[in-house]
This record gives structure tokens, sequence and C-alpha cells, in this order.
């Protein structure tokens, strides 16, 4: 069911209500509040409290209570399905971070103790939904009125304790449209190269919000000043050392990647691995004088399942991006309007075909304005005009006495175009079709 923001906050406060009916702290804490005050509607609420996550289950009943990290002070309280769940985390102080992710333990303290321990300042505030006040320890108020992004108290501690914060702390940037401060963008540059300690898994999951983001050129572009990029996509570093001409790639590939209209993670990466290729073969034809081929689809196949492997997508993720990459640097799409449409609609029935059109129009290569009214004006087509199913099948084929061999699949292929084509329109016309060509064998 999908959750409904007002209910949500309702339900946020209804929590706190109770907290403090049974004589206990209680407040909206983090994300929740930074939305708030940006005017936004936040996606989820989080309640900060004093009371210890026993105590928490016994206010609200161990039914309508989840231990998610009682061991940390976080216990979730189950509301209506419209609703979902809100996290309630105890005022805590984290105690070590040996693994770089999670605390090794934690004690229980005040609020003001508790704000000190988060990530940045613009989430470290806390909101009274009675008072309708908020109540900040950190500056994060100041923060958000001057458009920054700072890490509270020493940016160094802050990213030891949790190396992906350097990874959140650009996707923030990124995402309001922000400035980085300069202690905290320093300190990223300064632990770049142990961001790799972080599991592929939480650092892709921060990747596939930062790259759908309005302003996810600019996030990009932060990455790599930021020395990140390395670290994360080292097949394209963009070393002090690279070049004019590859430095240019890099801003053609950001400016094609911010003028998507309808981005989606594995088109934007598919549109790094082509933009890394084409630095390479720039590069590599810089090397040899200017003799270099243009990449190819193979080349750039095996790229995207090398990173995704890395970055552990899943298979339908790297599908998905092999299949972008290869039409577009094969160009599938080029003169559309004047191919055999047997030769166009395999590619206009595929599922991600508006993300290559979305980005072929952004940078054409090769396909004409023409070609893209083509394919979109072909898009708005019935299921059953751009698709019709076949007018034969294999069944219908051993019915006409014909075997299954190395050729059958070929044959079929042909009656496909054939139909497509408009050379045969009916079962019969396919089957005379068919009898022909095997009789040519």
């Amino acid at each position: 069911m999908t959750l409904i923001p007002a209910e949500q906050r309702q339900f946020a406060l209804h929590v706190v209500s109770q907290l403090r009916a049974s004589g206990f702290q209680a407040l909206f804490a983090g994300g929740c509040v930074r939305d708030m005050l940006l005017g936004l509607t936040p996606t989820d609420y989080d309640v900060a409290t004093n009371a210890q996550p026993p105590q928490i289950r016994q206010v609200f009943g161990k039914k309508r209570t989840l231990e998610i990290g009682a061991e940390f002070g976080v216990i979730a309280v189950v509301g209506p399905p419209s609703v979902g769940i809100v996290e309630v985390v105890t005022f805590r102080q984290d105690l070590g971070y040996s693994d770089g992710r999670r605390p090794d333990a934690v004690a229980f303290c005040t609020a003001e103790e508790d704000a000190l321990r988060r990530d940045f300042t613009i989430n470290g505030m806390f909101y009274d939904p009675v008072a309708e006040t908020v109540i900040d320890y950190v500056g994060g108020q100041e923060d958000l009125h001057g458009k920054v992004v700072r890490a509270i108290g020493d940016p160094l501690a802050r990213f030891t304790e949790d190396k992906l914060r350097m990874l959140r702390a650009v996707r923030f940037t990124a995402r309001f449209g922000f400035r980085l401060e300069d202690a905290t963008g320093a300190a990223i540059r300064q632990m770049a190269p142990a961001l790799a300690s972080v599991s592929a898994e939480r650092i892709a999951a921060e990747l596939r919000k930062l790259f759908v983001l309005p302003r996810r050129a600019q996030g990009l572009e932060l990455l790599r000043s930021t020395k990140l990029l390395g670290t994360i996509l080292p097949e394209w570093n963009l070393a002090p050392s690279a070049t004019p001409a590859e430095l240019s790639v890099w801003e053609q590939t950001l400016g094609d990647i911010g003028g998507l209209s309808r981005p989606s993670f594995p088109l934007v990466l598919a549109m790094l691995v082509v933009g890394m290729a084409e630095s390479a073969a720039l590069s590599h034809s810089e090397t040899l004088g200017g003799v270099s081929g243009s990449p190819g689809a193979r080349q750039i196949g095996e790229t995207v399942l090398r990173v995704g492997r890395r970055w552990k997508l899943s298979n339908a993720e790297i599908s998905q991006t092999i299949w972008l990459a290869e039409q577009y640097v094969t160009q599938s799409l080029a003169q559309a309007s004047s191919r055999p449409w047997s030769r166009v609609q395999p590619v206009l029935i595929q599922p991600h075909i508006v993300e290559l059109l979305d980005w072929t129009q952004t940078r054409p290569r090769g396909v004409s304005e023409a070609d893209l009214d083509y394919c979109r004006q072909k898009l708005n087509l019935t299921e059953g005009e751009l698709n019709p199913p076949p007018l034969i099948t294999g069944q219908d084929l051993i019915k006409q006495g014909l075997r299954p061999g190395p050729t059958f699949a070929n044959l079929l292929q042909t009656l496909r175009n054939a139909q497509l084509d408009g050379q045969i329109v009916t079962q019969a016309e396919a089957i005379k079709f068919a009898l022909q060509l095997m009789a040519r064998e």
C-alpha cells in the first residue's frame, strides 16, 4: 500500500504523545526535521527519546513493536498499512566504531549528547511537534539557511566512524544544491581511499539515489573533486595530470547526464562507462599520435560487467546497463526511418527504449531528429500494431513435416522479419514461404 505522508506524520505525533504520556521525553529527529524546515514533505519520521528499548516496547506493546536494533537503542513502532513504521531511537552516545560502520557499543545519554554524535548539522536537529519548536544543538538551522553541508564536530572523526558518510555528504550536497563546507570537503579528500573498505552494497545504495537526483551532474563532479570517484570508479580516475581533452570528455558526459529527462541508475551508469571508454580511446589516440578507434560494444559491455560485479549490482541492473550502452554505441536507431522495419522494431519493443531515446536526444551520435521523431511515433502504436504476434510458430512448422534442427531458429527469424516488413500477412502465406525456403536448402 502507498504510504500517505499526512497519516505518517499523524502517527509519528501519536508515538511522541504516547511516550510523553508515559513520562518520557520524545522529539522528531534527523532527516524529517531537516525536510520540514526546507518546506519538503518528509518520507519517514524518526522519534528520539530518553526511554530505553524495553520501556519503548512496554509503552506500545510487543505486538506493535519490532527490535530492529535494540542493542543500539532502535525500536520500530508499527503503524497502519498507510503509515508503515516509525523508528524510535533512544538518545545515545556511540562507543567506538571498529568496523567503520556500526558502533561497538552505545551509552544512553541526553538529547544534546545524542545530537553531537550524528553525521551532519542539517541532520542533527530535533523538533518538538507539540510546542512546534526546533531544538538545535549543532547549528543546523544556520547551515540550512546558508545552504551548507557540514560535519558535526571533527569531520575526520565523523568519517572515521562511518566512512559511507563521505558519500552521503556528496549526495546531500547535490540533493539540496548546497555547498560542501571546506573542512568537511578537505576531510573527504584526505580519507577518500578509505571508502574502499565500505561494503559494495552500501556504496551502490547511495549511488542509486545520487544518480537520479535533479542535480546528479553536480553530484558526479563533486565525487571527482573530492577524490571519491577514483575509489568508486578507478577506471575513470581523472588524475590531476588529465589532459584538457580528457577533461572535455568528462564535462561533455556530465552535461549529457544532467540533460536527461528520465534518468535511471542503469542509464547514468551506462553513460559514465561510455564516457570512460571515449576518454580512454582519446588518451590512447594521443599516445599513438592520433591513431585510434571508437570504443567497441564488446569492450564497453565487459567494463559494465566488471563494474557491476564490483558494486554487486543485480543481474537485471547489469543487463539493462549493458543493453543501453551497446545500443547507443552501435547507433541502433540511426537511419531508423529508412531501414527495414524488421531491423528497427526489435529495438523499439525493448523495455528500456524510452531511456535510450532520452540519451540519444541528449547527444544524438549519428541519429537525426527525424529518426527520433519516427521512433517516438512508432511507440505510440498499440501493442498489437507495434509487436503483433508471430504468424507462425515452431509447432506450426513441425506440423508441416519440418524437423527442428540447426537452421530452425534462423527460419523462424526470417519468417518474423518477412511478417514485420509486410511481405507475408497470413499464416497460409507464412507456411508457403517457409516451405519455399526449406526447398532451397
